[in-house]
């Protein structure tokens, strides 16, 4: 199912048509990620509610939404701000000779460690199907979005490489969004380093087999925020068809 073109948000798509492990589907029209609602125009808010979503979640920080605002009242959602508290990107960290995927990966584990308490209450979230269909959503849709959505689509059974191809197609999205900043907000898109923005799939490959490694698994690392195998096996009912 393709998803529908906005004008004013840049990396937007349904998790739905992957394929898990035992030969489910993850449904589409469940759950969608996306970059910041807050520019929705009228008529892309209308192109939103075509979708029939329910509820957004907003991983940004409370400062992030101050500054930028959140997705419009007007389209009435129920709207949830639940973010993973983790510390701000060094650029200082970066081994050229690692790359970009060796300093996104544990940019990643930091943060599903440091925020492991709000990753752990948006995936309690998810799980309730009272909420979908739900949209999530960070600034860019590519980092925050992506660590929840591949612990979603994990947790769901759809192979890492699967779960590594979809983080990468936010790569477009990049792009679009680098060049709307680079127009309205110049100063803030020439303070971005070239390897913030960018989405190799090893990324988020090294970024789960180190989880793996530490924790054993996606859904022993999860307990620890209190997902348990209730809120797993509920994720799987509403979200899976097969």
């Amino acid at each position: 199912m393709d998803s529908p073109t906005f004008t004013t948000v840049f990396n937007f798509r349904d998790l739905g048509g992957h394929r898990t492990s035992t030969g489910r589907t993850v449904h589409f029209g469940r759950l969608y990620r996306s970059d910041s609602l807050h520019r929705l125009s009228t008529q892309d808010g209308e192109r939103l509610a075509s979708l029939g979503v329910r509820t957004v979640l907003d991983l940004r920080r409370p400062g992030e939404i101050a500054r930028d605002g959140r997705v419009p009242e007007s389209l009435g959602l129920a709207y949830h701000n639940i973010y993973p508290e983790h510390r701000e990107w060094d650029p200082e960290l970066y081994d050229p000779a690692a790359g970009a995927q060796r300093y996104l990966a544990d940019r990643y584990l930091d943060m599903a460690e440091e925020g492991l308490v709000g990753l752990g209450a948006a995936l309690q979230l998810i799980a309730e199907p009272v909420h979908a269909p739900v949209v999530i959503h960070c600034m860019a849709g590519k980092d925050r979005t992506g660590v929840l959505s591949a612990l979603t689509l994990s947790l769901l059974g759809v192979p890492d490489a699967d779960i590594a191809a979809d983080y990468a197609l936010s790569a477009a999205g990049q792009q679009r969004l680098a060049a709307m900043l680079r127009k309205e907000i110049p100063e803030q898109a020439a303070a971005i380093p070239d390897h913030f923005v960018r989405c190799p799939p090893q990324a988020m490959l090294l970024f789960l087999a180190d989880l793996r490694q530490r924790y054993g698994s996606v859904a022993g690392y999860v307990a620890g925020a209190g997902v348990t195998d209730v809120h797993i096996a509920a994720l799987r009912t509403h979200l899976l068809a097969g």
